[in-house]
């Protein structure tokens, strides 16, 4: 293997550097780019294999620093450059020696959206990408679930790349403070989603603060539309990964005058590996991936057949891989929330039926004080599925369970709960999980959403869950799990009608919550068939 270090300009004469891996063979090659704004030694390796495999393969392999990272020149702004930056890179790259000018690109997460802002402008050597674990709609998909603030994921991440400017710029106080901050998450301060070390060095800053001020014209500037880009596309992602609601959006978004295929497994946002949260899920559940992309790319650069199914989804519960045409089209089945009124007090006493009950009214009362914990799910860290029951145990968390399943249930897609609730505070939220209560006891969480309510009033709030791929086991049942609060995962709320940015720590109230139990308060259930 060739691994050369070398230089490009972009149109505003910025220094960007890349390292090139080239084949130990002879002959022209198509190029796979990433760019990434980790350090390109990095190079993703925490999901895909070495750069040095891909160029095994016969590729010539471009792993770029964008801007103002690395030791690429200019300011590091969140995304802002990537859509001029990515066109000059593709047409840059596609000119290198020994290339066949024609580029692909690959990558997750950042390197994933670079992908997109790469593809928008249709610079002519891209033929084919492959973006994995992104949100194209950062608004709604990556900062926001529902209108509530993604806490953990955001501050962990501004903490990450702030500390990296620091220490590129060789401020080592900077550096040493905000490292010490990713450790030990500062989420207690004057203003809890807003803390001290990240105004202290809010010049390191590359993104948060314009998050949490959620101004329309800068989402709208940074979200690319997916259904422009006219592209062969693979779509990877994770039933736990933090942003699968946008990997699937973008899937569904992509124009089919291209191919689109996906693969989802039943990964975290990293690694992509057979355990995830308490459950070992097999062997089969270790990415492919690497062997994925590469067919894909001998079938857009080099024109060999491909044979993949267009959709890859892992089922958890089975543990096997399903193969689809395209996303399934579930049919839906319903289930009521049925409640005594003491489901926050026994978990006997709520239930998930096919048919309406009497009215009914649950309590829950959200003391900030003690805020109901995450575990697990798609946001929280670690993600995936644990064993839930102390937390279900919970006065401040109602739970409604299906009677043990007379048959397996297969679920996939997106789980939408719709919950009749009021409140006695200008803004409240709402959290829903969905879990199974397995014959032993055990509540393993499989799936789970977050809302927040701008306002008190009684009226029917829908949470749209993490799409999810499972089948439930004959004998087991399935448990909805509602509560005021999800902790960091989400920023907690107020109560006050402020923003996480303005809400100080010294003014949260508790909040009291009613469920209107009896009033079409129901879960509805994508439904395959056997």
């Amino acid at each position: 293997m060739l691994k050369q270090t070398v230089s490009m300009y972009t149109r505003d004469r910025v220094r960007l550097d890349a390292d090139v891996y080239y084949p130990d063979a002879e002959g022209e090659f198509p190029v796979l780019l990433m760019r990434q704004p980790y350090g390109r030694a990095i190079a993703s390796t925490v999901v895909y294999a070495h750069p040095s495999w891909y160029a095994a393969q016969g590729y010539i392999v471009v792993i770029q620093d964008v801007r103002g990272r690395g030791t690429s020149e200019g300011e590091f702004k969140l995304f802002e450059h990537e859509i001029e930056d990515g066109f000059d890179t593709v047409n840059w790259a596609a000119t290198l020696p020994r290339s066949n000018g024609k580029v692909g690109m690959y990558g997750f997460s950042y390197q994933g959206m670079t992908q997109l802002y790469a593809a928008l402008n249709r610079p002519e050597p891209l033929k084919t990408i492959c973006p994995a674990m992104l949100a194209p709609n950062l608004q709604h998909d990556w900062a926001y679930e529902n209108g509530a603030f993604c806490l953990f994921a955001n501050l962990g991440w501004a903490i990450q790349l702030a500390a990296e400017t620091a220490r590129l710029k060789g401020d080592e106080v900077a550096f040493l403070e905000l490292s010490q901050a990713a450790k030990n998450m500062p989420l207690s301060d004057l203003i809890p989603a807003y803390p001290e070390v990240m105004q202290k060095y809010a010049q390191y800053d590359a993104y948060y603060q314009d998050w949490l001020n959620s101004e329309e014209a800068y989402w709208q500037k940074l979200t690319p539309d997916v259904s422009s880009i006219e592209l062969p596309m693979l779509h990877i992602g994770g039933w736990f990964d933090t942003y699968m609601r946008g990997t699937l959006r973008s899937y569904q978004a992509s124009s089919k005058k291209h191919l689109q295929h996906l693969i989802v497994g039943v990964w975290a946002h990293l690694p992509w590996g057979r355990k995830v949260g308490a459950i070992d899920y097999g062997a089969d559940a270790v990415s492919f991936c690497d062997r994925a992309q590469i067919r894909w790319f001998d079938h857009f650069l080099k024109g060999s057949e491909l044979t993949d199914p267009p959709v890859q989804l892992f089922e958890m519960g089975s543990n096997q891989w399903r193969s689809f045409s395209e996303f399934p089209h579930s049919s839906e089945q319903l289930l009521f929330l049925n409640s005594s009124g003491l489901a926050g007090m026994d978990d006997r006493e709520g239930k998930l039926t096919t048919q309406q009950s009497n009215s009914a009214i649950d309590v829950i009362v959200h003391d900030p004080w003690r805020p109901v914990p995450a575990l697990g799910g798609h946001v929280a860290y670690p993600c995936g599925s644990f064993e839930r029951s102390a937390i279900d145990a919970r006065s401040d968390v109602l739970t409604y369970t299906t009677d043990p399943l007379e048959t397996d249930l297969h679920i996939a897609g997106e789980i939408v709960v719709e919950l009749y609730a009021s409140s006695d505070a200008a803004s409240f939220d709402l959290c829903a999980v969905l879990s199974e209560v397995q014959p032993n006891g055990s509540v393993m969480n499989f799936s789970q959403g977050y809302l927040r309510s701008e306002n008190s009033e009684r009226a029917a709030y829908r949470i749209v869950l993490q799409p999810t791929c499972i089948r439930i086991r004959q004998g087991s049942a399935i448990r909805l799990s509602v509560s005021g609060a999800c902790f960091p995962a989400y920023a907690v709320n107020a109560g006050i009608g402020k923003k996480p940015k303005d809400a100080r720590a010294i003014e949260f109230q508790i909040i009291t919550i009613e469920l209107y139990s009896g009033e079409s308060s129901q879960i509805r259930l994508p439904i395959l068939p056997e």
